[in-house]
């Protein structure tokens, strides 16, 4: 029987899984655990099940010891985790793609649509307690039939939210590093462009790219310069993609319409700048947020980690 720590608050189906084969520790604090807490609960462990809140580098690695077998993270993104680091010490690191494709388009397209059509401006106006009538010029927004979303990143979450988009009217412009498959493409009726040319056609870009360092930044003050004065940035993939700050600048000097975010550069923090402009949807990082695909993810985290324990290939290691 091995040690395993899972390192935040998991559906109980997956600690149960987990549990039938293996002694568990598992974090059960309102709060993320703390750093020095972490370090000291990995040591000995030869499985971690991480959440992205928490920082798996060398030092961490080190702390849990040569046992260490398998790294699985209850996430797709993995910009949490020294994968490099893992590797030199013989840690599979494995994620979860695929499961929480579904509810994280989902979020993208709530985001067009709040962004588009002012709805956050509108709900926070009723909420107030101003007063407010039906008017021909009250609160518009922009439809988005006809019009063109770019999707940077078009993997599993960007094709399904390109084609919640498509059932909404609209044409699909991406950039990708490479074509997507061509009956996809044919049914999304969907035209791979550069970066350049996506963001000066699209009244909406919509970012679904991985971070890391080729794409920290990777749309700063030059690239939404570029961009359509009556457009709109959706972001739900990775914070640091932005530059809130050129973001925020962006938006109050009217530069674009509009943008929509999920995720921050400094998470929980936002960026103080936006917190002052109508014109920029915020929400608290939920496009898994829903109780099938965060189940799903841990227990697809679990079987990553029980695999690697008996002595089997992981559903989805990393790279």
């Amino acid at each position: 029987m091995s040690r395993v720590v899972v390192t935040g608050r998991i559906p109980d189906a997956a600690i149960e899984k987990l549990r039938a084969e293996h002694d568990v520790d598992a974090w059960q604090g309102p709060e993320s655990i703390g750093r020095e807490e972490l370090l000291r609960r990995v040591a000995g462990a030869e499985a971690i099940v991480s959440l992205l809140t928490e920082r798996i580098d060398a030092e961490l690695l080190d702390a849990a010891g040569p046992q260490l077998k398998v790294v699985a993270n209850v996430a797709v993104g993995y910009d949490n985790i020294d994968v490099p680091a893992c590797t030199e010490r013989g840690v599979v690191a494995t994620n979860t793609p695929g499961v929480l494709t579904d509810a994280t388009a989902d979020i993208a397209l709530s985001l067009i649509l709040m962004a588009t059509r002012r709805l956050g401006e509108g709900e926070r106006l009723i909420r107030s307690g101003q007063a407010w009538k039906w008017g021909m010029f009250f609160l518009l927004g922009s439809g988005l039939q006809g019009k063109t979303l770019g999707v940077v990143g078009m993997g599993g979450i960007g094709q399904a939210t390109a084609r919640r988009a498509k059932a909404f009217g609209m044409e699909i412009v991406y950039q990708s590093r490479s074509e997507i498959d061509s009956e996809i493409a044919a049914e999304l009726g969907a035209q791979r462009v550069d970066l350049d040319e996506l963001l000066a056609v699209s009244d909406v870009v919509s970012l679904h790219c991985p971070y890391g360092p080729a794409t920290h930044h990777l749309i700063g003050a030059e690239q939404l310069a570029a961009m359509k004065s009556s457009a709109y940035l959706v972001n739900t993939a990775r914070g640091p993609i932005v530059d809130e700050a050129a973001l925020a600048s962006a938006l109050r000097e009217g530069q674009i319409a509009g943008a929509g975010l999920d995720v921050y550069e400094n998470e929980p923090t936002v960026h103080p700048a936006l917190l002052e402009l109508d014109n920029v949807v915020l929400l608290p990082h939920l496009g898994s947020a829903t109780v099938e695909t965060r189940t799903a993810m841990a227990m697809l985290a679990a079987e990553n980690a029980l695999a690697l324990l008996s002595g089997e290939r992981p559903p989805t290691p990393i790279g």
